[in-house]
């Protein structure tokens, strides 16, 4: 558009030379050029909109003052965990989608999806402010019972990896869980020589009675109706956690000869 303008200015300018034409023709090249990375940056920010970390916090703040739910806390952390190693698996999302549309069922629509959509293709997910947050407003018991969710994300597609181990235990230390805690529901997900005891707790060198103390413990600490208030789903998630406390329990007592 420059390249016209400047030729038709060029050419009236320098009484009507030729040459001040191709001058100004010139001339109106450059600024066009000049201008055209900065409509292309523009329409690339329209398509796909980059939040700052202090952005997205502010982003966060508003739809969680308006809501009485948890899907923008849940988003928040999903996104952490579903970016951990670099890239977003289908298996992975098909797995928020699930759990989302059986935990809040027609509550849950597109714009829940944009929302995950916001906190994947952020440059930062301010975990610290979210976390501290989430702490503010919910029980230990449903912290704790976040964490099997986010484990759950981790392994939608058959392995934890360890970049996605490694956020989902920041995670858990902003949200004020206990590293015994941690271990209970990392054991619910890895199988070693020593996972049934990290279920519970315990080490291996425990005595009878402290496996049968543990037990105890554990069964009425994770028991679902610690999280009665909560949707469908998520209580579903508390009776898988409460069956592994049972399963750990169970193979202990057969390893170990219990009666």
């Amino acid at each position: 558009m420059f390249k016209l303008i400047g030729a038709v200015a060029g050419y009236f300018l320098l009484n009507k030379s030729i040459s001040g034409a191709i001058f100004g023709f010139f001339i109106g090249g450059y600024i066009d050029n000049l201008i055209a990375p900065s409509k292309a940056t523009n329409s690339q920010q329209g398509n796909k909109r980059h939040y700052s970390a202090d952005d997205l916090f502010s982003y966060y703040q508003q739809r969680t003052s308006s809501n009485t739910d948890f899907t923008t806390m849940l988003i928040a952390l999903s996104a952490a965990v579903m970016r951990a190693d670099g890239k977003v698996l289908k298996v992975e999302l098909d797995y928020v989608k699930s759990f989302f549309k059986q935990q809040f069922g027609p509550q849950f629509s597109s714009n829940h999806l944009q929302a995950l959509k916001n906190f994947l293709d952020s440059d930062d997910i301010p975990l610290e402010q979210i976390c501290r947050d989430i702490q503010m407003r919910t029980k230990e018991e449903v912290r704790v019972q976040l964490l099997h969710y986010l484990f759950g994300i981790a392994k939608a597609d058959g392995v934890v990896s360890e970049t996605e181990l490694m956020v989902i235990r920041r995670i858990a230390t902003l949200l004020g869980i206990s590293s015994r805690d941690f271990e209970s529901v990392k054991g619910m997900f890895y199988r070693s020589v020593d996972s049934d005891f990290k279920v519970l707790g315990i080490e291996q060198n425990a005595t009878d009675d402290e496996i049968k103390k543990a037990y105890r413990m554990m069964a009425i600490r994770y028991h679902p109706d610690k999280v009665a208030q909560m949707g469908e789903e998520y209580q579903k998630g508390a009776k898988e956690k409460f069956q592994k406390v049972q399963d750990a329990y169970d193979n202990l007592k057969k390893v170990k000869g219990i009666k």
